[in-house]
């Protein structure tokens, strides 16, 4: 897909409707009953052609997880967060993840590298007078040609291929999406690793230089892809929580 295309298509898929106000952080477990909790709904991209990632629950060596399965494909698991939710100073965001079957071809800087066998994502209500010029119209395009209010930054902790441990790295398609890598291809399969991480702390790395304070966050979400390598991953992510 040409890049400004797949720049809007993009944002409007990863990033919810801007919300207002102020509300305490809350956050809704992925599983509930045996399956998926309803409050979490999948988003795919506008006109998406490539199939939909698939989530199913599962018991993987005694934890209920969410399986996350792609084949050539994009999607995200999206829970939209009360309006507007504001993470204290502290808070962390903490989950645990296995990698089953890895993507070799992911490189995160390039556009025909940028997927992830699991990656859990926040996205946030930077003001859009903060945002540089150039991004804040694409911003607006994306906005003109959706129909959807987005918010305008969206931090993903991923699990990479090459990339080093805690890389910072932009998105390829839009620097609106910036990425953490916490695992990569040196890391254990088939085995449960758990993560913790300071919600203000990651994003003053990622988002600082536009904003100093921790804007509203809008929602959260758990994706994997492989539509840009044409390849296929299997991972799962359990006991997703907000921690003080």
């Amino acid at each position: 897909m040409p890049g400004a295309v797949v720049s809007v298509a993009v944002l409007a898929a990863l990033l919810p409707g801007l919300l207002a106000g102020a509300q305490a952080a809350s956050l809704a477990p992925l599983l509930q009953g045996g399956g998926i909790n309803s409050l979490w709904r999948v988003a795919t991209l506008p006109n998406q052609r490539a199939p939909v990632t698939q989530f199913a629950p599962e018991q993987v060596a005694g934890r209920a997880a969410l399986r996350l399965q792609a084949q050539g494909s994009y999607g995200n698991l999206l829970h939209d967060l009360p309006a507007a939710t504001v993470f204290a100073e502290g808070q962390r965001l903490a989950w645990s993840w296995r990698l089953q079957k890895p993507n070799a071809s992911i490189d995160l800087h390039k556009k025909t590298g940028d997927d992830s066998p699991a990656k859990v994502c926040l996205s946030f209500a930077v003001p859009l007078e903060r945002v540089p010029f150039g991004e804040r119209q694409q911003l607006r395009m994306a906005q003109a040609l959706s129909g959807i209010d987005l918010p305008t930054a969206t931090l993903c902790w991923v699990w990479g291929g090459p990339e080093a441990k805690q890389a910072l790295v932009d998105n390829p398609y839009t620097r609106r999406v910036r990425a953490i890598v916490l695992r990569n291809a040196g890391d254990a399969l088939d085995t449960w690793l758990d993560e913790s991480r300071d919600i203000a702390a990651d994003f003053k790395r990622a988002f600082g230089d536009e904003s100093p304070a921790l804007p509203a966050a809008t929602a959260v979400l758990v994706g994997a892809d492989a539509d840009n390598t044409r390849a296929h991953s299997v991972a799962f992510v359990a006991d997703l929580r907000i921690t003080p």
